[in-house]
């Protein structure tokens, strides 16, 4: 049946940020720009919060007293393109977004603008979601309601807290920077996983 029902209103991965000095503007924009060279020139999870205070040019303390670790500065440069990715998802057309749409559409959908997430941020992701770091995050506990609400809606009989990171698995970054490794192109990741989507969501015969 087509899913016709919006997800539940959900936070976005992270709050707005709140005002700040014109100072502390300065360095956290310091701070972001140097991490986001870093990450895109090295081995993301071999960036330290030394090299990221030393590109910045400024110092440990100032740095450790707005990021606690790299994974919080990856997440804020991702903060933005996952909102606007989550706006989409709540309130954009179908089949991204809620309306008349079948839930492995749907699925399909969301993959399909994942990957497009990834391929312009995987360096970002990897930073922010290294090991189980990638669990505790905002966005994956918000694609994981959105997906466990299709697998719901879906109405296959499977068990949804089980499906939703099952099906989150193939979009973990190492797992798709290692089939851009291979020579795999973005959209025949994407039309792969879209053949998963319908898979295991489609009505059955």
């Amino acid at each position: 049946m087509a899913g016709v029902n919006p997800i539940p209103e959900l936070p976005m991965a992270a709050p707005a940020p709140a005002r700040e000095r014109a100072d502390a503007a300065r360095n956290r924009a310091r701070v972001l720009a140097a991490a986001d060279r870093l990450f895109r020139d090295g081995e993301p999870a071999a960036v330290t919060m030394d090299d990221i205070a030393k590109a910045a040019g400024i110092g440990r303390g100032t740095l450790y007293r707005r990021y606690p670790d790299r994974a919080s500065i990856a997440r804020a440069l991702l903060d933005e393109h996952e909102r606007a990715l989550q706006e989409r998802l709540m309130r954009g057309p179908a089949p991204l977004g809620p309306g008349p749409a079948a839930p492995a559409e749907r699925l399909a959908a969301f993959y399909a603008a994942m990957v497009d997430l990834l391929e312009s941020h995987v360096d970002l992701v990897l930073g922010a979601e290294t090991g189980q770091a990638r669990f505790a995050t905002g966005a994956y506990g918000f694609w994981r309601a959105h997906v466990r609400h299709l697998v719901t809606e879906a109405g296959t009989g499977a068990d949804p807290d089980v499906l939703a990171d099952q099906l989150l698995a193939p979009l973990a970054p190492d797992v798709y920077r290692m089939q851009r490794g291979r020579g795999l192109g973005p959209d025949r990741i994407a039309a792969g996983l879209a053949a998963l989507a319908r898979g295991v969501l489609a009505p059955r015969a």
